[in-house]
């Protein structure tokens, strides 16, 4: 990114001065020159356009870990007012709806499991359906799968997985409101059928990590780390279901925003009004999808668990805390001493509450909530918590991973799957993968520093680091 363009207002934050006579709200992008100078112009216009939208309240912002995708940049944030003309764009979300992070903190040591890693590593490859197009056991009718959409985490708790204790602390409590299977198309609904209980591919994965470093000590009491501890984090979304959703609505918005003349500065970020029949539908589909991948990552993590407890059969695993990422929540924000019921879009970045909500669990209540920045396999993740300040500056939003540095077409450019995972191996993570091909887009090279990202998301104010997880095995699709 041309630095040039851009204007510093803060430490850690920048804005782009509008050209004479340009309409659209402010722009923020937060992070310093370095993370900024890496990432592509793609970001810049994108940003710029969202700001254009109607019904935006504040600013477009961007998270640390930004970088282009398609409509927003993922990263993007913006927050719109339903009673203002503000808008629901299927490109504010994402195509993986609900993508997010479960983390399991374990009752192990790494001194304790060491031994057995890959024993582990092996046992949770053969548990774990992964890959693209890899079912799982579970095969729902239409039907079912809509009891699926409409009770997410609940859902799967009913059926065996997992233990009650988990929905508290999980977002929502592994099930949104307003969910309206009706209005998920019935190819969403064939492309679910065996997927659930899957991780997928990409940048999906399982990973065992151990507590590296604590930064806060009384809030990792609270979460429940300590130096040298075994956690699990698993991450996945709503699956071929959510991209279809996604498909499917990209084109029902386009037309809506024609139907109503709305001028779109990209085609890209087709969109309607929150409060029209178009914009009403996308939500009742976006939050089925976020009820899918609640009851997928649910069910994921009943199946660690049995894997854990194959090979270290005193192994507990406890939910720490499960929250998506790719999402336009309806939340209620302070706006200019007025609170408001504002629509989040969150793609590429995650819900940050600070001490105090009442969203949160009584337990994280007084430090804000579990933030998780998931790092690229062979480099680490961080768990953050959400910060004070952070609802003012950025409705609550903070980073969710180190962000794409490059294109998976140039990561296979210069990586080879089988070279890179016995790289890894030296240092001692395992990697376990049905894709070479996955593998090589997937390298660490590939991605921004996430040490850098976590850094700048706790210097913006953001939220606060707590501990640093370096990875000891990971399963990919």
């Amino acid at each position: 990114m041309d630095l040039s363009r851009l204007r510093q207002i803060e430490p850690w934050c920048w804005t782009v001065p509008p050209a004479a006579e340009e309409r659209r709200a402010e722009v923020r992008l937060f992070g310093n020159a370095e993370l900024l100078a890496t990432m592509d112009d793609k970001v810049l216009e994108q940003i710029t356009n969202v700001a254009r939208l109607p019904g935006l309240v504040g600013c477009a912002m961007t998270m640390p870990d930004a970088h282009w995708g398609y409509g927003f940049p993922i990263g993007g944030v913006a927050a719109f007012d339903p009673d203002r003309g503000g808008i629901i764009s299927a490109g504010g979300v994402g195509f993986d709806i609900s993508c997010g992070i479960r983390c399991l903190r374990a009752s192990l040591e790494w001194a304790d499991l060491a031994p057995r890693l890959k024993a582990l590593a092996d046992t949770l490859f053969e548990r774990i359906p992964a890959g693209v197009g890899e079912e799982g056991s579970i095969k729902l009718a239409p039907a079912e799968l809509d009891e699926v959409l409409r009770g997410g985490a609940r859902w799967a708790l009913a059926r065996g997985y997992g233990a009650a204790e988990d929905l508290e602390f999980i977002e929502e409590r592994g099930c949104v409101a307003g969910a309206a299977p009706e209005d998920v198309s019935l190819l969403a609904k064939k492309r679910q059928r065996g997927e659930m209980g899957t991780l997928g591919s990409g940048n999906h994965y399982l990973e065992v990590q151990v507590v590296d470093r604590i930064y806060e000590e009384r809030t990792a009491r609270v979460f429940g780390l300590r130096e040298g501890q075994i956690v699990v984090s698993i991450h996945c979304g709503s699956r071929g279901l959510g991209h279809q959703i996604g498909t499917d609505y990209l084109v029902s918005l386009a037309k809506a925003a024609a139907r109503l003349g709305i001028v779109l500065p990209d085609r890209e970020l087709a969109c309607a009004p929150i409060n029209s029949p178009e914009g009403r539908q996308y939500i009742g589909a976006m939050n089925a999808a976020m009820n899918c991948a609640f009851a997928n990552r649910q069910i994921l993590a009943h199946l660690a668990r049995g894997a854990f407890s194959e090979v270290v059969p005193h192994a507990a695993l406890e939910t720490l805390f499960d929250v998506s990422h790719n999402t336009c929540k309806a939340e209620h924000h302070a706006v200019d001493g007025e609170r408001r019921l504002l629509y989040v879009h969150r793609k590429g970045a995650t819900r940050a509450f600070g001490p105090g909500h009442p969203a949160l669990p009584a337990r994280y209540r007084e430090v804000g909530q579990p933030v998780i920045i998931g790092g690229s396999m062979g480099t680490g993740s961080y768990i953050l918590a959400g910060a004070a300040g952070s609802e003012n500056r950025a409705f609550a939003s903070a980073s969710h991973g180190a962000g794409r540095a490059m294109s998976r077409h140039q990561a296979l450019k210069q990586w080879h799957g089988r070279q890179l995972i016995d790289e890894l191996a030296g240092k001692g993570i395992l990697i376990r993968t049905r894709s070479m091909r996955g593998a090589a887009e997937e390298a660490p090279g590939a991605y921004k520093d996430v040490n850098l990202v976590a850094e700048a998301t706790e210097q913006a104010g953001l939220a606060r680091r707590v501990a640093f997880l370096r990875p000891k095995a990971c399963v990919k699709g």
